[in-house]
């Protein structure tokens, strides 16, 4: 056993030590962090995409999904417009900064340690996920992604492949993208009643497009327990011909699944349906 998993102190000790070592680590580096915010936008559209506010998550208490939009509220007010110059890396908590209550933030849902607990900040990786899945359809090369390791609720409206969200968990659990183009490209958020919205558009036509597919998604037993498992690919298609130029295998997930699951229905289930 691990000794943050013997006491709280030694817990809450470790991350204090991860996020000094993430700081120390970005002076080091001296990365080129996008800083500079438009509300002018640019004109050329590389994705956009939505995902709803309220979903329903097992037996969580719904208050907290209420909580969750007022995070997503303040995080909203430092991306929307935030420019990622060539050369330069974004960086979601260089950009959101750390969620405290002094700034606003309050109360929601956290996934840590295999565990559904709440926390200050909670249900920021919506915000992470939303971000994440735009970057995959552009050039920007994704240099930091970390996901859950472990599944917590049944899916209920999922329009994207499992597995394609980012978790975030301040400052060393971080969701970064680099831009090695020559042009500028810019993210769009935004929030109405009922979704959480985002584009990232760009100062120039790109020429290329990109499709998302998900091969080999089942659930699988291994030692009294349940996994989820898929693989997830990335087509890159000319615009001009339609011809794909590239295919690249992104990542294969496996995450402990930590609802009950129906194997005569869903063990061993393929499902080749790409995703976009």
């Amino acid at each position: 056993m691990k000794l943050s998993q013997v006491h709280p102190i030694f817990y809450h000790a470790r991350i204090k030590q991860k996020q000094l070592a993430r700081r120390c680590s970005d002076l080091v580096r001296r990365t080129k962090f996008a800083e500079s915010v438009s509300h002018a936008l640019l004109p050329h559209s590389c994705k956009k995409h939505q995902s709803l506010l309220r979903r329903k998550l097992g037996n969580a208490d719904p208050q907290l999904q209420e909580n969750k939009i007022v995070n997503l509220k303040l995080a909203i007010e430092r991306l929307d417009g935030l420019l990622i110059r060539p050369g330069e890396t974004f960086s979601f908590w260089r950009r959101v900064g750390k969620p405290t209550r002094r700034r606003g933030f309050i109360e929601g849902m956290l996934l840590s340690q295999g565990k559904v607990i709440t926390g200050v900040g909670g249900g920021l990786c919506q915000m992470a996920n939303l971000l994440y899945w735009m970057a995959l359809h552009t050039p920007l090369q994704i240099s930091e992604r970390h996901h859950h390791h472990f599944d917590p609720f049944p899916d209920d409206q999922r329009v994207l492949p499992f597995g394609s969200g980012a978790s975030v968990f301040y400052n060393y659990v971080d969701l970064r993208f680099y831009n090695p183009t020559d042009q500028t490209f810019q993210l769009v958020v935004w929030m109405t009643d009922q979704h959480l919205k985002g584009r990232i558009v760009s100062d120039r036509e790109w020429p290329y497009a990109y499709h998302i597919e998900e091969r080999n998604h089942h659930f699988l037993r291994e030692q009294d327990k349940t996994y989820r498992t898929n693989e997830l690919w990335r087509h890159m298609v000319d615009k001009r011909t339609g011809k794909t130029v590239k295919v690249e295998h992104l990542m294969k997930n496996k995450a402990e699944v930590k609802y009950p699951v129906l194997f005569e229905e869903h063990a061993n289930l393929a499902e080749d349906s790409g995703r976009t």
